[in-house]
C-alpha cells in the first residue's frame, strides 16, 4: 500500500481494510488505533450532507431480515444505522483496528443493538462467521492490497445471488485521499470481474463517491 500522511485522511471516514503489518516507516500507512480520537471526525453529522447514509440504505433495498457485513466498519458509521434498519437481520461490522473493534462493540451494546455483531477482521482475511446476502465496503476498497486474492477469497462469504457493494472516493473530489491514491469506477470493475464478480447495479446521486453492487458470477 502505498503510503499515506495524516492529512490525506482528513476526509477519509471509513478505513479499516487490510493494511500491511511490515513495512518500514517510509511505506507506513497510517493507523486508526485510538477509536475515541476519531469517533467525532468519522461520525460528524456534516458527513451526512455528502454520504446521504440514508439514501444509499435506501437504493440497497434490503428486506428486514437480511445479512450484511461491513467491512471497514470503524466506529460504526454505516453499521449502525444498517442495524436499525434490519431489525430481523443480522449486521457484522468488520474492521482490522482492535480499538475500532472495541469501540463498535462497547456502541452497540450502549445503543442497545442487539443484532450488530462486530468481528476483529484480518489483513488478508475480513472472517465473516457466516454467508451473508450483502456485504459493502464504504471509503476503503482503495486501501486493499493484492485485491484480486482479497476479493476472491471473499466470494465464499457471499450467498448465492448475493451483493458485494463497493463505495468510494471519485478522482477530482475534494474528499477522500488525493487523486493518485484513488482508484475509478472502472478500475475497480475491472478488477472485481477478474475476481469473479459481474457488475449488476450502479448509482449516481453520491457527489463524491461511486456507487456500485456486483454479485458472484
Amino acid at each position: 500500500m502505498r503510503s499515506l500522511l495524516l492529512a490525506s485522511f482528513v476526509a477519509v471516514l471509513c478505513t479499516a481494510c487490510p493494511k500491511r503489518a511490515d513495512t518500514t516507516d517510509e511505506h507506513m500507512p497510517h493507523r486508526f488505533e485510538h477509536a475515541e480520537e476519531w469517533a467525532a471526525r468519522f461520525e460528524d453529522p456534516a458527513r451526512d450532507e455528502w454520504q446521504q447514509p440514508d439514501e444509499v440504505i435506501k437504493a440497497l433495498g434490503l428486506p428486514p431480515g437480511a445479512l450484511l457485513a461491513d467491512i471497514g466498519s470503524a466506529t460504526g458509521y454505516f453499521s449502525v444505522r444498517f442495524a436499525r434498519a434490519l431489525p430481523q437481520g443480522t449486521v457484522y461490522g468488520v474492521d482490522v483496528e482492535s480499538s475500532m473493534v472495541d469501540y463498535l462493540k462497547k456502541r452497540a451494546v450502549t445503543e442497545k443493538l442487539t443484532n450488530l455483531k462486530v468481528v476483529l477482521g484480518a489483513f488478508d482475511d475480513a472472517k465473516i462467521p457466516e454467508p451473508v446476502d450483502s456485504i459493502i465496503i464504504v471509503d476503503t476498497y482503495h486501501h486493499i492490497e493484492e485485491r484480486q486474492v482479497y476479493f476472491t477469497k471473499l466470494a465464499a462469504s457471499l450467498k448465492p445471488g448475493g451483493r458485494l457493494v463497493i463505495i468510494d472516493f471519485k478522482k477530482g473530489s475534494k474528499k477522500g485521499p488525493p487523486d493518485a491514491e484513488k482508484i475509478d469506477a472502472a478500475q475497480v470493475t475491472s478488477e472485481l470481474v477478474s475476481a469473479g464478480y459481474v457488475l449488476s447495479s450502479s448509482w449516481t446521486f453520491l457527489p463524491d463517491q461511486f456507487f456500485l453492487a456486483f454479485t458472484r458470477r
